[in-house]
């Protein structure tokens, strides 16, 4: 009986924190100047995201996808709209803050890996730690755990220029990773890989959601991602619809 009501409060701790509310985005608007008008790309927008779970914006380019996650992830700001963190407006922040705030909550995967090219993969993976403050060999510790978990255990002191496509992009997630965010926000993340090392990433990344129970928002072309994300979206007229 005491195993059993233990095996229940577990699951009711997992089910509460999957219907833990992270982010709500509140009438987002962005628009940019071309040919003397204002193009609205995104027009009074909401989103919200709860804890592991995962979200696919999807759609044809120009519809405001990477606009919305650049926002989302606070490296933009819109023309209006609140953005909230667990009940915070986070644009209030000064850039101190705000910086800050990115760095210990929010994980960033692009197409183009913007890997440092005369680093290895240990010192890239290990950046956004030494920024935060962390010493280097703690820092070192976490950027070597997650290099191995993402499968990169032999080629930690290989420089970035060494590395394959595969394996840099392996880099580029694990770099994203290694304070263990709550958010990882995701720009295309196979757009320069073939298809078997899409798939493996792909795979990747939801057992690493799994495991590390982040939540993601992931933009992306290809549908095959986008099927094994929880939610689907695309953004028509500057909102956001649910597909």
């Amino acid at each position: 009986m005491v195993e059993q009501s233990r095996g229940h409060a577990c699951a009711n701790s997992s089910d509460r924190k999957r219907t833990t509310e992270l982010l709500r985005a509140i009438g987002l608007s962005k628009s940019f100047r071309s040919s003397d008008a204002d193009l609205w790309v995104l027009d009074g927008l909401d989103f919200a995201l709860r804890m592991s779970e995962t979200v696919a914006v999807v759609g044809a380019s120009g519809i405001g996808k990477s606009t919305l996650l650049h926002i989302l992830g606070t490296l933009d700001y819109p023309d209006s709209g609140k953005l909230y963190f667990k009940g915070e407006d986070v644009f209030l922040f000064d850039e101190h803050r705000l910086a800050r705030f990115r760095n210990q909550t929010m994980g960033f995967v692009f197409q183009f890996h913007h890997l440092l090219p005369e680093f290895s993969a240990l010192e890239n993976t290990l950046m956004p730690a030494l920024i935060q403050g962390m010493d280097k060999e703690r820092a070192e510790q976490l950027a070597a755990s997650i290099l191995d978990r993402v499968g990169l255990a032999g080629r930690f002191h290989h420089k970035a220029t060494d590395l394959s496509g595969g394996e840099q992009q392996r880099v580029a997630l694990a770099r994203a990773l290694v304070l263990n965010p709550p958010i990882l926000f995701a720009d295309e993340p196979t757009g320069n890989l073939d298809k078997k090392n899409s798939e493996q990433i792909h795979e990747l990344l939801l057992e690493l959601n799994r495991e590390m129970g982040m939540a993601m928002v992931v933009v992306t072309h290809n549908m095959e991602l986008a099927h094994v994300m929880e939610r689907q979206a695309t953004i028509t007229d500057g909102r956001l619809v649910y597909l």
